[in-house]
């Protein structure tokens, strides 16, 4: 078995099962390995630990569940490997600078439809730009926008294992349905980068972005509130503009990693083709 393919399955596994037994030891059996070796090969494949990418998408998926979800906060952390509602609570403030609770409440209050035109503009500013064309190499996601998340994961060990990091711009998720209109489990989307080089690695797939004018929504903070985001561009920005969308899907282009960098910090565009 592939490296590669040994990592996808530990991804799955996590992504699968946020409330299971994600120890060393039980990812090393997952990947069929030597516990004494898969920490390194999973840190040099991936530069975090596994221990590390574990937390992540634990309280990545809490995030998104406190936003979509009206389930206690108790359950929410017991269904993402967090019993005890003190660890989850505290392990939450660790990444997100507040209580789970309290960020609940606070996207709840932050909804764009509550803000004044002046704070919905401080807090989203968007421009029209004119976008390059642009190729992406990554892996077709179908399923919950929530959990492309799984896609990037394993596309970033396919570029590792190819070696092929230089090659490779900024990363970019392609949203090709609305989520207010069709099934989550029907939802298509793409994770991957903007691929600089020839060839795209074996492994992944290609899907070209064409250039041309486009809505840019500088949205900063965790990526479960993106959302709000969206119903600020859509809402209101395109309402008050009178820009009329292209025939063409949304875009996020994601400005730092969200492994090295806090939630309330990570910056996204929100890329919306104009005719």
């Amino acid at each position: 078995m592939r490296y590669e393919d040994r990592l996808h399955r530990v991804l799955s596994y996590v992504f699968e099962n946020p409330d299971g037994d994600l120890s060393l030891d039980a990812l090393a059996d997952v990947a069929a390995m030597s516990r004494f070796h898969w920490h390194r090969v999973f840190h040099a494949m991936t530069g975090e630990t596994s221990a590390q990418m574990v937390r992540r998408v634990r309280l990545h998926v809490a995030a998104g569940r406190l936003l979509r979800e009206t389930v206690g906060v108790d359950r929410i952390g017991r269904d993402c490997g967090y019993p005890n509602p003190r660890s989850f609570s505290k392990a939450f403030g660790q990444a997100y600078g507040m209580t789970p609770r309290a960020f609940r409440e606070t996207g709840r209050l932050g909804a764009p439809m509550l803000m004044t035109r002046e704070e919905r503009n401080m807090t989203y500013p968007i421009e029209i730009l004119e976008l390059p064309a642009r190729r992406v190499a990554g892996l077709a996601h179908q399923g919950s926008y929530m959990s492309i998340g799984e896609s990037f994961e394993k596309a970033w060990v396919i570029v590792a294992e190819r070696q092929a990091h230089a090659q490779m711009g900024p990363a970019i998720g392609i949203y090709y349905d609305d989520p207010s209109a069709r099934p989550e489990a029907e939802l298509r989307s793409f994770a991957g980068a903007q691929w600089d080089g020839d060839a795209v690695p074996k492994g992944l797939e290609a899907v070209d972005i064409a250039g041309g004018n486009a809505a840019v929504l500088t949205f900063k903070g965790p990526y479960a509130r993106l959302k709000d985001g969206y119903d600020a561009l859509f809402g209101h920005w395109l309402p008050e503009t009178g820009h009329m969308p292209a025939d063409a899907p949304c875009y996020e282009i994601y400005l730092n990693d969200p492994r090295t960098t806090a939630p309330e910090d990570l910056l996204t565009e929100i890329c919306l083709p104009l005719k």
